[in-house]
């Protein structure tokens, strides 16, 4: 099927969502109640600095422990918001800041930054003063929320009823600041709620079973493996316990031309590959060897396509080996662990 699907179902047992780009896996979200969601918000107690590191350890609800950075100026025993910013490591503390961000699909809550804004790709100047003048009107200037781009062409009522939703979620959170216990006070998103707030697609499928009737289902079982074919050669995508290596071959062809060609493939192909994987932290790319004068167009070719990407990720270049090293923010769980392949 050509065009943009969204796929709501669930994936044994877990609630999934799944993007599909002419019928072709590009994004997908499965839900794990067994950690703290992104996004998720509590109220923290200081436990312990790390001298040193400048950050702080907190006490979040059930037991958890959290890790917060830059975290200077706090006492052991202080109460403090905190929001959960990723996935922890295999026995490591949750990552969390205490600049907190609400989002929905249409605006985004800034308790430490007051002001209303716009995003500044919404660029049609009626467009905007109509949108800023709503906004005012329900809840004044200094508000701290951003309108986002997908206000650009929305109704106007969705606003408003989004901005009320936000608007009122953000005075309870902050009403429960102060306290002598941690507490959870947002859940974060799942997998449903992000692809309603992030995703654009022609066709939204909400069915019992939609995944297997849609191909997702035979998809996501290729992805428990560590090799993709690129078309031009293959590459194969393997996690340790201290990164993510990725390991490009040309096949049989051993020329420079082929090099390139698989290089490129990769480079386009990796983003979505580590997106749908749910792969994050260091990454390593031991690409197919080439000439160094050929690096600059694989390295324009790697910023393109992770531009767009919408997992933040750093590319920190070439290493003294010859590696292409990236660095990639822990924000979903790893494939492998959700679905039980080997990792």
């Amino acid at each position: 099927m050509k065009g943009r699907m969204i796929v709501l179902d669930r994936w044994q047992g877990r609630e999934a969502a799944a993007l599909l780009v002419d019928g072709r896996l590009d994004d997908l979200l499965i839900d794990d109640d067994s950690a703290p969601r992104p996004g998720a918000v509590f109220r923290a107690l200081c436990d312990r600095p790390l001298k040193g590191q400048g950050g702080m350890m907190v006490r979040l609800p059930d037991g958890l422990t959290g890790y917060l950075r830059d975290a200077k100026g706090l006492k052991t025993g202080q109460a403090l918001l905190v929001q959960v910013t990723g996935v922890a490591g295999e026995g490591k503390a949750v990552p969390v800041t205490d600049r907190l961000l609400m989002k929905s699909r249409y605006v985004i809550v800034t308790p430490g930054a007051p002001g209303l804004n716009l995003s500044r790709q919404i660029a049609e100047p009626d467009r905007r003063d109509a949108l800023l003048a709503l906004a005012t009107g329900l809840v004044g200037p200094a508000f701290p929320m951003i309108l986002r781009s997908s206000c650009a062409g929305a109704d106007d009522e969705a606003i408003a009823q989004d901005i009320r939703l936000m608007a009122d979620l953000a005075g309870r959170v902050l009403a429960d600041a102060a306290g002598d216990s941690p507490l959870a006070l947002t859940d974060g998103d799942g997998p449903h709620d992000i692809a309603w707030r992030e995703w654009v697609a022609e066709t939204v499928v909400t069915t019992a079973g939609g995944l297997e009737r849609e191909g997702v289902a035979e998809q996501i079982a290729a992805l428990a493996g560590p090799l993709v074919d690129l078309g031009e050669g293959s590459m194969a995508v393997e996690v340790t316990r201290a990164l993510v290596a990725v390991d490009v071959n040309t096949g049989g062809d051993t020329s420079p031309a082929a090099a390139l060609k698989a290089n490129l493939a990769a480079a386009r192909a990796l983003p979505r590959q580590l997106r749908l994987r749910g792969l994050g932290g260091q990454v390593v790319v031991d690409f197919a060897p080439m000439p160094k004068g050929q690096r600059k167009q694989l390295d324009q070719s790697l910023r393109g396509t992770f531009r767009t990407d919408p997992v933040e990720t750093s590319l920190v270049g070439w290493t003294a080996m010859g590696l292409f090293e990236l660095n990639r923010k822990r924000e979903r769980i790893p494939l492998a662990r959700l679905i039980g392949a080997p990792s």
